[in-house]
């Protein structure tokens, strides 16, 4: 029974991009499309070369923001508030979710690589708005960005949760390497599964697998 794999949980880890809305939503489009703007306006490179950029530091840094704070000495305060600045009509309220999610016991945090008052206006388009415990973002892990463990041991020294258990629900397979090896239970949310020891379970859909665990 899923529900026995989770028993020892009393803190479920949230991500919160294409995790805790489904990505056919396309939100983190919009956000691509500032990323790349904001690297072409600031480095003085056309468009082509920043989302070349963008996606290169992405895959080597584990945020593009990561790569431009390495290897261009960035500000991160107003490129955040810069890429954050679009559209949430794309996003719509999920009531069975926010139901499964009230349902789990124990504390409930969200941990996102984008900062927390982006974060929380995701949350309030999706209805989810007063679920969670903690929003954790960026600025909080000294924008370290996942998949760094120190980013991870950061934020859950500053929340107080003992990762033997916590529970962490990502998209990104590669953000859940070091939960798995600081001894939390992981959950892939992805269309496609990745499979890899440091995945103990995967699903394409946040809501139904919520719904398998807590019967609601």
């Amino acid at each position: 029974m899923l529900a026995e794999q989770f028993r020892h949980v009393r803190t479920w880890v949230f991500d919160l991009d294409n995790t805790l809305y489904p990505p056919r939503m396309r939100l983190f489009d919009q956000i691509e499309k500032r990323m790349t703007a904001y690297v072409a306006r600031t480095l003085g490179v056309t468009e082509e070369v920043a989302d070349h950029l963008r996606d290169t530091y992405w895959r080597l840094h584990g945020t593009t923001l990561a790569g431009l704070m390495a290897e261009h000495a960035l500000d991160p305060t107003p490129y955040l508030a810069d890429v954050h600045d679009i559209d949430f009509s794309v996003l719509s309220p999920d009531p069975v979710l926010a139901a499964r999610i009230a349902a789990l016991p124990g504390r409930r945090i969200v941990y996102t690589n984008a900062d927390a008052p982006y974060a929380r206006r995701v949350l309030t388009a999706r209805g989810l708005e007063g679920l969670f415990d903690a929003v954790y973002g960026v600025e909080h892990a000294d924008y370290r960005p996942k998949p760094e463990r120190q980013a991870f041991e950061t934020v859950f020294a500053l929340d107080g949760l003992d990762p033997a258990t916590a529970a962490m629900f990502e998209d990104d397979a590669r953000n859940l390497a070091a939960p798995h090896a600081m001894g939390m239970r992981t959950v892939h949310i992805a269309p496609e599964p990745e499979p890899a020891p440091h995945i103990h379970f995967h699903d394409t859909d946040l809501t139904d697998f919520l719904g398998r665990l807590t019967g609601v």
